[in-house]
């Protein structure tokens, strides 16, 4: 896993990459946001939906709430990016769709529109 520090508009993110998942369970997803904060001195994360294990877009296995609210807890924000259309499920869409009108969580179709949510 890498990190790479961006900042605009006085807003540091660190994104994310890497060849395998890097968020597959609540420990990892708040493991990710320390390492953040530790090495790049942040608390916003921008990661692409590949990193991310598939349960967490099936709203019903509950791992989406427990990662996102241990971001929360520790004042973490984060911007999910990918493609998010063959997700035929209404609560997920309407979870990305209200999620996307607040100032802690986001979802993107490019790594670019993340970071453009997550620092402005």
């Amino acid at each position: 896993m890498t990190m790479q520090k961006i900042e605009r508009n006085h807003t540091v993110c660190a994104v994310i990459h890497s060849c395998d998942k890097i968020i597959v369970d609540a420990q990892s997803a708040l493991d990710t946001l320390i390492k953040a904060n530790y090495e790049i001195g942040t608390k916003n994360i921008v990661i692409d939906k590949e990193l991310m294990a598939e349960e967490f877009f099936i709203l019903s296995s509950g791992l989406a709430g427990e990662i996102l609210q241990k971001y929360i807890n520790y004042g973490g924000r984060i911007a999910i990016y990918g493609d998010f259309s063959h997700y035929t499920s209404k609560p997920l869409k309407d979870f990305i769709y209200e999620s996307n009108k607040g100032h802690d969580i986001f979802f993107a179709p490019t790594e670019e529109e993340a970071i453009l949510k997550i620092t402005h």
